[in-house]
């Protein structure tokens, strides 16, 4: 999975010396969504850590070290959006397989690795974000996770990666009864 930012975004950007005021505010609400999960989960204790969230069956600490390992995927779906590629092939059933594959493959997943992760990947997605043009922001192409209506790069980042911590956040805040 490449991390790497459009060139096309990144050469703007890098020409101008300016991030886009719209990418500087996604990044931001990002990297805030990022440390509410990452200081919410810090408080947590062992027993926490390992509740199952009701309806979903994901221990919160999973949950936590979920949010960070999608981060890279679901830039790699803007970055195809900012590209002019249509999103094909990608539907909530693949999202799903991919939930549980996480799920599974991490069911131990230590507290500090699950921080990690998230500090890390988000910091990429903002830095990712922030490379993004207004241009960039407004293209869209069909995208068939969405019935192959024509989104924007905005609208997938979004309803995705920037909302993706809040999300969960209130699911956790929920189980663990805080």
């Amino acid at each position: 999975m490449s991390n790497a930012v459009s060139s096309e975004a990144s050469t703007a950007n890098r020409t101008t010396g300016r991030t886009s005021r719209r990418a500087e505010l996604l990044a931001e609400r990002l990297e805030q969504g990022a440390l509410a999960l990452a200081s919410f989960a810090a408080g947590l204790s062992d027993a926490e850590w390992q509740m199952r969230v009701p309806k979903d069956g994901r221990k919160v600490g999973v949950t936590v070290h979920h949010v960070g390992f999608m981060y890279p995927i679901e830039i790699q779906v803007a970055q195809t959006i900012v590209s002019g590629k249509p999103v094909v092939g990608l539907t909530m059933d693949n999202v799903h397989e991919i939930n549980a594959a996480h799920a599974r493959d991490n069911d131990a997943v230590t507290k500090q690795a699950a921080l990690d992760l998230l500090r890390e990947n988000s910091a990429m997605a903002a830095a990712a974000i922030r490379a993004m043009s207004d241009d960039d922001l407004d293209r869209a192409v069909t995208n068939s996770m969405y019935a192959d209506a024509p989104l924007t790069t905005q609208l997938m980042l979004e309803d995705h990666a920037v909302r993706h911590s809040y999300h969960h956040l209130a699911k956790l805040r929920a189980t663990v009864g805080k």
